[in-house]
């Protein structure tokens, strides 16, 4: 649970429907348009993300995140958007971590601040300009293949907001 000087905002499920106005839920399953595919031996769960990093002369890049665990009940201490680019977070361990969204506008709303529980073998792709916290791995180091957007230095696709003032809490 997430808690303020003002009102508690709980933890919630990650789901699709409850995720899309963030952005998707990555994740394997029956909702997936799936085929068969290398004569099959494999299946193909496409198209699960809207990747969206073209703008200002953006390009696609792949990078892992390594994720030092946090101590819970912890403050949150800055939120964050990417008015560029989307950003894909998948998991490469099966450790549940926590998800700290707003929704996208050019400045945080803290009211609307939510928090989701994501299980093993779900990831999250931030839609463009979505304000979120820094991963917050629960139990263990954890490791993200993290979709970005790769560009030039002088592209403005990083805003941060200080929020620890406000007093908002995780556990």
């Amino acid at each position: 649970m997430i808690e303020t000087n003002r009102h508690p905002i709980r933890v919630e499920a990650l789901t699709a429907a409850a995720f899309a106005p963030f952005g998707d839920v990555i994740a394997v399953g029956d909702a997936a348009r799936q085929f068969s595919i290398n004569e099959g031996f494999a299946t193909r769960f496409h198209d699960l993300a809207h990747i969206d990093v073209l703008d200002q002369g953006g390009r696609p890049i792949l990078n892992i995140f390594r994720a030092t665990p946090r101590v819970l009940p912890m403050q949150l201490r800055v939120m964050e958007r990417h008015p560029l680019g989307s950003q894909a977070f998948m998991p490469l361990s099966s450790t549940p971590y926590l998800v700290v969204v707003a929704p996208a506008s050019p400045t945080l709303v803290p009211e609307q601040i939510r928090c989701f529980l994501a299980q093993a073998g779900q990831g999250v792709n931030y839609a463009k300009g979505t304000w979120h916290h820094p991963l917050i791995a629960t139990e263990r180091a954890s490791d993200f293949l993290v979709v970005d957007r790769g560009g030039r230095a002088e592209d403005h696709n990083l805003d941060e907001v200080d929020v620890l003032a406000l007093g908002y809490w995780i556990g």
